[in-house]
C-alpha cells in the first residue's frame, strides 16, 4: 500500500524544517552551505562506489598494502595536483564560474574569493581549498592506480617531477636574492 501523499508531504516538511534549524544553529553569523556540502559528499561517495563497482567488474582490487615509495609518490602527486587544481593561474578558467579573482598569490598562483550560494558556493570552496581538494585528488589517483595503473603512475610521476621542479625554482629564486639579504640595513 502506497503512503498517503499528504503524509509524505508532511514528513518532507518536518524534515526540511529540522534541517533548516540545524543549519541555522550551525552557521551563526556566517552563511554556510551545508546542503551544497552534503551534495558534494554524495557525489564523492557515488564516485568512489562507481569506481569500486568498475574495478570489481574488471576483476581489479586495491593493493594489499602500499610501499613507502608508492606512498611518497602518491603524497607528492596529491600535493601538486591539488595545488594545480586550486591555485594555479592556468587552471583559473575551471574555477571562474565559482570564484572571483582577488589578486596574485605569487609564483603563478592566484587568490580567489568564493562566490554564489548553495551548491555553487560549496563547489567554489572545494575548488579553492588545496586541503579539501587533496582528498578528491588522492582518491582519484588511488582509483586510477587500480583501473589504469600505468597511466596513473605516469601522471603521478609527472606531478611529482613538477613538484620537485617548483621547489628547485623557489630555491633558485631565493638564492638569487641572498646577496641582497646579506647587505646590512642602513
Amino acid at each position: 500500500m502506497a503512503p498517503d501523499t499528504s503524509t509524505v508531504s508532511e514528513l518532507h516538511q518536518r524534515l526540511h524544517s529540522r534541517m533548516q534549524a540545524v543549519q541555522s544553529a550551525y552557521e551563526g553569523d556566517e552563511e554556510r552551505p551545508l546542503g551544497g556540502f552534503l551534495t558534494l559528499m554524495g557525489v564523492y561517495v557515488g564516485a568512489v562506489g562507481g569506481a569500486g563497482l568498475l574495478a570489481r567488474a574488471r576483476g581489479r582490487s586495491l593493493p594489499d598494502r602500499f610501499s613507502a615509495g608508492d606512498l611518497a609518490l602518491l603524497t607528492l602527486a596529491t600535493h601538486q595536483g591539488s595545488r594545480l587544481l586550486t591555485k594555479d593561474a592556468v587552471t583559473a578558467p575551471f574555477r571562474a564560474p565559482f570564484t572571483r579573482f582577488a589578486g596574485s598569490a605569487g609564483e603563478g598562483e592566484t587568490m580567489e574569493e568564493v562566490r554564489g550560494e548553495g551548491l555553487k558556493h560549496s563547489i567554489g570552496e572545494l575548488l579553492t581549498c588545496p586541503f579539501c581538494a587533496g582528498v578528491w585528488v588522492a582518491t582519484g589517483l588511488v582509483a586510477g592506480g587500480v583501473l589504469a595503473p600505468r597511466l596513473t603512475r605516469s601522471a603521478m610521476a609527472m606531478l611529482t617531477a613538477v613538484f620537485g621542479s617548483d621547489v628547485l625554482h623557489l630555491l633558485y629564486d631565493s638564492a638569487k636574492h641572498l646577496p641582497e639579504r646579506a647587505q646590512p640595513e642602513e
